[in-house]
């Protein structure tokens, strides 16, 4: 995150003597990315942070491709993905590029027996249904429906659901999300243009501090590969730390769209970026004023990117036939636009109620076995006039 917090006890100056009541030493750690470039965050822990007990097993997650080179627009049926009780099992990627994997999950259960560490990429975890409480050793954050949670590569985690109706929206990046550059001044300060703040998004406000010995449980995922790694003390044994890494939420029904006279394009919805990717947010708003506008959006070519949506909620006014879970992949290389019928509905409508998630990749998307178990492979089709 573009901005300082801190949390729990921490020494006056980084990197000097810390000690405990009985006059023991804090261990610190620097929490970075990108070598010594990026965001980063000093942690001071109970224990050394350094003492690995047993790497027991290491297998694979890597998603099975099965159309690398696509050109053909699908619809997936988002909620066809069958629940299943463990967090990380749930977990189906169904589209991949070398810069993301997108994600569809139904966990049942909490996260008991172990702790989750991803250290390919960072997550952003968008809450369809559900609420719980997301557990990571730099504090915990609640969360609900319509939030996005945002946790930096090398987080270790846990997520606790209230209820076994859980649909999560996840992307993985293999580079830092950011808030979009556009949005904020030099210095990082989110500007008055922006369609939310500082204020809108929620840190770590409750630290778990466990001194604990024994054996801890840590998936851990490089590579596309899960190690099973059981770590001496406890993950979450911090006492304190400042700086700009750490995961936080900003919730969907906090982004305040931007609107004008007439139909403005996809970036005004931009709410996360990447270098290779932008994450979008489509939220309730009032529909273009221009006394002549037509609020459906206008046909445009893909040529640099592919267009996923990720229906949400409400009324999908470019769209026929899409449902709640629904995703729509638009490939790059072809035009796309409103369904047959759709821009005529749109004439002269005051506001819409749509709740979408979009992503707009650099890179071709390459669909997976398990998208093709819940596509719509005549999706393409109903472009097509006499089909309506």
């Amino acid at each position: 995150m573009p901005f300082y917090h801190k949390l729990g006890n921490i020494p006056h100056k980084r990197h000097t003597i810390f000690r405990k009541p009985n006059g023991d030493l804090y261990y610190e750690q620097l929490f970075g990315t990108i070598g010594f470039d990026g965001m980063s965050s000093n942690l001071y822990h109970e224990h050394r942070p350094t003492q690995v007990r047993e790497i027991r097993k290491q297998y694979s997650v890597a998603p099975k491709i099965t159309k690398k080179n696509n050109i053909t627009s699908y619809k997936l049926r988002g909620f066809q993905i069958a629940p299943q009780k463990d967090y990380l099992e749930s977990r189906k990627v169904v589209l991949t590029n070398s810069d993301c994997n997108i994600i569809l999950a139904a966990p049942q259960t909490s996260q008991k027996e172990y702790f989750y560490k991803n250290t390919d990429a960072d997550e952003v975890i968008f809450i369809h249904k559900g609420s719980g409480l997301l557990r990571t050793h730099l504090g915990n954050l609640k969360f609900s429906y319509g939030d996005y949670l945002v946790i930096p590569r090398g987080m270790i985690y846990k997520i606790e659901f209230d209820t076994e109706d859980n649909r999560l929206f996840i992307v993985e990046s293999y580079h830092p999300i950011y808030t979009p550059k556009r949005y904020r001044n030099w210095f990082g300060q989110l500007l008055e243009h922006s369609p939310f703040c500082e204020r809108d998004i929620r840190r770590p406000e409750e630290l778990e501090t466990h001194d604990e010995k024994g054996e801890f449980l840590i998936k851990i995922k490089k590579q596309e590969d899960i190690f099973d790694v059981v770590y001496a003390t406890h993950p979450f044994d911090v006492v304190g730390y400042d700086g700009f890494n750490y995961p936080y939420a900003f919730s969907i029904h906090d982004f305040e769209p931007i609107t004008g006279r007439i139909h403005q394009p996809p970036p005004v919805h931009q709410t996360f970026e990447t270098s290779a990717f932008v994450i979008c947010s489509f939220v309730p708003r009032i529909y273009d004023y221009h006394p002549e506008s037509i609020p459906a959006p206008y046909n445009h070519s893909n040529i640099d990117s592919d267009e996923v949506l990720y229906y949400v909620d409400g009324d999908f006014m470019s769209r026929n036939d899409v449902e709640a879970g629904h995703i729509s992949l638009h490939p790059a290389g072809i035009p796309h636009g409103p369904h047959p019928g759709a821009v005529e509905r749109s004439i002269g409508k005051t506001k819409t109620e749509e709740l979408a998630v979009m992503v707009d990749t650099f890179k071709p998307l390459q669909l997976t076995e398990e998208a093709l178990n819940i596509g719509d492979e005549s999706y393409h089709l109903s472009w097509l006039e006499e089909n309506h």
